[in-house]
């Protein structure tokens, strides 16, 4: 199946896998949308909460390369209906889940979800189109995240979690949701025969030598530099800047859907600097300049109180991570070696480092708050990392 032979089909599988996407965020994010809440219902201390803001990062440390091998094998379309499955299931669990143990273990369920949500997206796209046109579906799947994002933190917590009766009902049935999206998607996915798109070509080849090929390759070193400060900087905000904001005297409703800022900032990068980067053929000058961005926006959150220096700072880091989020995924199929059969397991190993930095944001980010009284210094190692991510863009060869 392709773009060019049956456009209508194709579109519409994109679109019924984006949903897939904002379905894994809105969930994911649920939790940092009410994370003030619960750190008082539940009793957490902060280095506890960052913990559970950093658990779906932490999951893909051990999974991701895995996930990647196995995305590889079994297709796009069976791979995002288990994804459904674990989701829903895990949020409905996390809606009963009495204390910290209990929602860390059901967020590390949501993770395992996650992480097949993550791969097996760039592998739909690299399934569905030709190897020239696969940036604007990249970026469609990557904003339909964002929105998942953006709608968790904008109506879930302000909106939709007071109509229900709470976090715990929010959970309940978003899983509920998810769930019977699960089924529609397992329709879809034998409707449209998607469940025999992997790749031939990968069960032939030896897992082993697919894992040689990525781990010894340089240039993927780089990317995943990059995946690390990416992931550090998105997530550790994600996770903790409504409670910065509401720790500077901003209500919750109005903090919520300030963090929104970011989100929507973020959006603006992937559907802008990829396209202009790859337009003007300076792709590694736009990783340079997205990275230097989202540092510097750090530093403006970190300095400006509640003040415009702040929104500025907000508005930074989510351009500049959002310029380097769908680069992060497209590098790796261009890279020679590696091409499209490789996809997934190329960007696990980016993600199953990368994630490293996806679990240490928030959760540095809670404990040097429990260690210093201050977010200061957990928004410092954030800004300091886009400096390494400015280096690693600038060593990185030319890249298609």
């Amino acid at each position: 199946m392709s773009a060019q032979s049956a456009p209508w089909r194709v579109y519409g599988l994109l679109v019924a896998g984006t949903l897939v996407y904002t379905s894994l965020t809105f969930s994911w994010f649920s939790l940092p949308a009410y994370l003030p809440t619960i750190i008082a219902d539940v009793g957490l201390s902060g280095t506890q909460a960052g913990i559970l803001a950093g658990a779906v990062p932490l999951t893909y440390i051990p999974l991701a390369l895995f996930s990647g091998l196995a995305v590889d094998r079994i297709g796009p379309g069976r791979s995002l209906f288990v994804a459904l499955v674990c989701i829903g299931a895990a949020q409905l669990a996390r809606s009963v889940a009495p204390g910290f143990l209990g929602l860390l273990g059901t967020t590390i369920a949501l993770g395992v979800g996650a992480t097949l949500v993550t791969f097996a997206l760039p592998k739909l796209v690299s399934v569905l189109f030709p190897p020239d046109a696969t940036g604007a579906p990249s970026s469609v799947y990557l904003v339909g995240a964002s929105a998942g994002t953006a709608a968790a933190f904008s109506i879930g917590r302000p909106l939709i979690g007071p109509a229900v009766g709470g976090w715990r009902n929010l959970f309940f049935w978003t899983g509920v949701v998810v769930l019977c999206y699960a089924v529609v998607w397992l329709l879809v996915v034998v409707l449209s025969r998607l469940g025999s798109q992997q790749s031939e070509a990968a069960e032939e080849i030896p897992m082993v030598d697919d894992l040689k090929t990525v781990l010894v390759h340089p240039q993927l070193r780089l990317v995943v530099v990059l995946g690390v400060t990416y992931l550090l900087i998105i997530h550790g905000l994600q996770g903790w800047l409504p409670t910065i904001l509401e720790s500077r005297g901003l209500s919750a409703s109005r903090a919520g859907q300030t963090t929104t800022l970011l989100v929507g900032a973020n959006v603006v990068g992937v559907l802008t600097i990829p396209g202009l980067a790859d337009r003007f053929g300076a792709r590694r000058g736009a990783i340079v300049a997205a990275s230097a961005v989202a540092g510097l926006g750090v530093l403006g959150i970190i300095g400006g109180g509640a003040t415009e220096l702040a929104v500025a700072g907000i508005v930074g880091a989510g351009l500049g991570v959002g310029g380097l989020s769908p680069m992060v995924r497209a590098i790796p199929p261009a890279l020679d070696g590696i091409g499209p059969r490789l996809t997934g397991t190329a960007v696990g190993l980016v993600f199953a480092i990368g994630e490293i930095g996806g679990f240490a944001g928030p959760f540095l980010i809670g404990f040097l708050r429990d260690s210093t009284g201050s977010f200061v210094p957990g928004l410092a190692v954030l800004a300091v990392s886009g400096l390494a991510a400015v280096l690693a863009g600038a060593r990185l060869e030319r890249v298609r």
